[in-house]
């Protein structure tokens, strides 16, 4: 492949890319997908996985084209799929309109395509190139990657803290540490997730929604860790459409009926194994948020629900947002967090770092994280 060739290709993922972020929200646990059909060096067709269940990135791109697509290359972020899903595969309908070449981000992870798209469209003799973008595109899915790689959700962590690392004062009051545009870029991250998850002691001290409201964008679904099942169904968490809550209440047992019939049919209760009194097993958590669709998963709890996912190494990536205020001995972050020698303390990789008119927000992936 030529120098040209290659920065072509580049510049026609980044392309794909753009079009498959338009889904967020919107596709799981569907991947984003974006798809641009290029021919004689001129986009002939443009399209992306707009919602789950609704038609891929290919078939609209095929079906939006300005001209004739025979000859054309297709630039998919991700392996068009061989398999008859909620629609029918996407590999053998690229074949049948005639494309000369497909240039792809990154391979299906999915058993049901793993590979099977390009098997089809290379025997039907056309060249496939792979990898271009590909860890921006595995990146943009890492929910999907996780799931299917690892059996379990992603996680990402999220705090908002002082300078000097307090997430609330000694009596718990922590509005507002942070400032209205580190909020506002908290509810853009809500809007990337397909569930928020918190602890019960939050809910009782700052009765959040965890909404998307200070930015346009798809609410999360709430996911409420309750070990005793203690909340008020007052609470106004539970005005959500969906809600769910994990607690160590055996699923048919006469209190846990008891409580369920106190609140709306929108709640669902997941029974969890305690790894330790009133403490829940958030490996198996993550397993079932994932068998239920709900592929990434915001952690906005306190200190003890931030510090148990570090403990068990199930944290993918952290984002801390820093408010410009100082608020001396406070509640810390990680006060649960367990370490007994620098040796273990955890290590952020990958730093991104951004400067906002009331602090700043760090980015970055733990050396705790298991990786996908």
């Amino acid at each position: 492949m030529s120098r040209e060739e290659r920065r072509q290709d580049v510049y026609y993922m980044h392309m794909a890319l753009s079009l498959a972020r338009r889904g967020t929200g919107r596709t799981s646990p569907n991947p984003l997908v974006g798809c641009v059909l290029v021919k004689d060096s001129r986009v002939v067709g443009m399209g992306y996985h707009r919602r789950y269940g609704g038609p891929h990135a290919e078939v609209e791109a095929l079906e939006r084209a300005t001209e004739n697509v025979r000859g054309s290359t297709a630039y998919v972020t991700l392996e068009p799929c061989s398999h008859y899903g909620k629609t029918p595969p996407c590999a053998p309908r690229l074949v049948r309109e005639g494309i000369a070449r497909v240039v792809i981000g990154s391979r299906d992870p999915n058993p049901k395509v793993a590979g099977g798209g390009v098997k089809i469209l290379e025997e039907a003799g056309i060249p496939v190139v792979s990898g271009v973008l590909e860890e921006e595109c595995r990146e943009m899915n890492r929910g999907f990657f996780s799931w299917h790689l690892r059996g379990r959700s992603w996680v990402c962590l999220k705090g908002a803290l002082s300078l000097d690392g307090a997430i609330a004062l000694s009596d718990g009051t922590s509005k507002w540490i942070t400032g209205s545009r580190a909020r506002e870029m908290a509810h853009l991250l809500r809007g990337e997730h397909d569930a928020i998850l918190v602890g019960a002691g939050t809910v009782r001290c700052d009765n959040p929604k965890l909404t998307v409201r200070s930015v346009p964008g798809i609410s999360p679904v709430p996911v409420v860790v309750d070990p005793r099942l203690s909340l008020s169904p007052e609470s106004a968490i539970f005005a959500a459409p969906r809600v769910i809550v994990a607690s160590g209440i055996p699923e048919n047992s006469e209190e846990r009926n008891r409580r369920k019939e106190l609140f709306p049919l929108s709640v669902e209760f997941m029974e969890l194994p305690e790894i330790a009194p009133g403490e829940l097993d958030f490996e198996v958590l993550l397993q079932k948020l994932g068998e239920s669709g709900l592929l990434s998963v915001l952690v906005e709890g306190g200190a003890r629900v931030g510090s148990s996912f570090l403990n068990r190494h199930l944290v993918d990536r952290v984002a801390l947002f820093y408010g410009s205020r100082i608020l001396g001995r406070g509640l810390s972050f990680t006060e649960h967090l367990h370490l007994h020698s620098m040796d273990q303390a955890i290590i952020l990789s990958s730093l991104e770092w951004r400067s906002m008119e009331d602090g700043f927000l760090v980015e970055g992936v733990p050396s705790c994280s298991r990786g996908w």
